[in-house]
């Protein structure tokens, strides 16, 4: 598959050369998504994976050489941010992997496009991303949690989750979770 040829028609897409993937702008991804699933080059037409990544702030250094000779350290900030990663095939040329990513730079209230309409594949793998990391998908026709319960209030793939340290907050009222709740208390 020509990558190149696929940049220049989409200037706004860029190559992750760490991955050997394409990054899309969200604006532009279901017209990048529909190019390659109905473009003879590609005809991508078996999404075959969906997932979160959540990157979380970092600071890295870097050093720089001054004219005098010396080094100098400076520290750069680099903002968190979360990934939608979409793993394409085609089924018709035997043909893939192409690796489409999504980069969304509100890592607090994360929001990608759905590819749903273009591939029924992405109904629940979409949910789950949106269940565990808690990025939400326009255009997603039934996005709600498929793993914890709607009154869940917390995203657990997340990298700065917090597991609760008592098990009341379960939906259940079985006598075994609520013993494990009270012996937790009274270790404590």
């Amino acid at each position: 598959m020509d990558i190149d040829a696929l940049l220049k028609r989409f200037p706004a897409l860029q190559r992750d050369e760490k991955s050997d993937a394409v990054i899309a702008p969200c604006d532009i991804v279901m017209e990048v998504a529909e190019f390659l699933k109905k473009d003879s080059g590609y005809e991508l037409d078996y999404l075959s994976n969906v997932s979160g990544v959540d990157y979380l702030p970092k600071e890295e250094k870097e050093e720089l050489k001054k004219e005098e000779g010396e080094v100098e350290t400076k520290i750069k900030e680099i903002p968190g941010y979360m990934e939608v990663v979409y793993h394409f095939y085609s089924m018709k040329n035997k043909g893939g992997l192409f690796v489409l990513k999504q980069r969304l730079m509100d890592r607090e209230s994360p929001v990608a496009m759905s590819l749903m309409p273009l591939y029924r594949s992405a109904e629940f793998q979409e949910r789950e991303v949106y269940d565990l990391f808690g990025i939400k998908f326009t255009g997603h026709p039934d996005l709600r949690r498929l793993f914890m319960w709607e009154e869940f209030e917390d995203f657990p793939l997340r990298k700065d989750y917090k597991e609760p340290d008592d098990y009341e907050y379960e939906p259940t009222a079985h006598d075994t979770v609520l013993e494990k709740s009270e012996a937790n208390k009274s270790n404590k």
